[in-house]
C-alpha cells in the first residue's frame, strides 16, 4: 500500500472509531468488520449502483442489528449477510 492509502485508512479507522463509541456501539467492530463493508460498498458501486453502496451498508447494519446484540455473533451475522449479499450481486452480473 501506498502511504497515502495507508493515511486513509488510519483516518477512517478513527473516525469509525470515534462514530462508534458515539453511538453506543463496541469499537472493535469498525476492525473486525470494516474490510467486509467496504468489499460489499466496492461490489455495489461497480454493480447494480453506485448511489446505492451506503444505503445497502445501512441496510445490512438494519437487519444484523433487529438480530443480535452481541459484539461476536454480531461480526459472525454481519459477515454472512456480506457474503449473501455478494453472491446475490455475482447472480446479476
Amino acid at each position: 500500500m501506498n502511504a497515502r492509502k495507508d493515511e486513509n485508512l488510519a483516518s477512517a479507522h478513527t473516525w469509525l472509531t470515534t462514530a462508534a463509541t458515539s453511538l453506543d456501539l463496541e469499537p472493535s467492530l469498525v476492525n473486525d468488520l470494516m474490510r467486509d463493508i467496504l468489499d460489499l460498498t466496492r461490489d455495489v458501486a461497480h454493480g447494480p449502483s453506485r448511489p446505492a453502496a451506503p444505503v445497502t451498508a445501512f441496510l445490512l447494519g438494519l437487519a444484523v442489528g433487529r438480530e443480535t446484540s452481541d459484539a461476536e455473533e454480531t461480526v459472525a451475522l454481519t459477515k454472512s449477510q456480506v457474503h449473501a449479499l455478494q453472491a446475490m450481486l455475482k447472480e446479476m452480473s
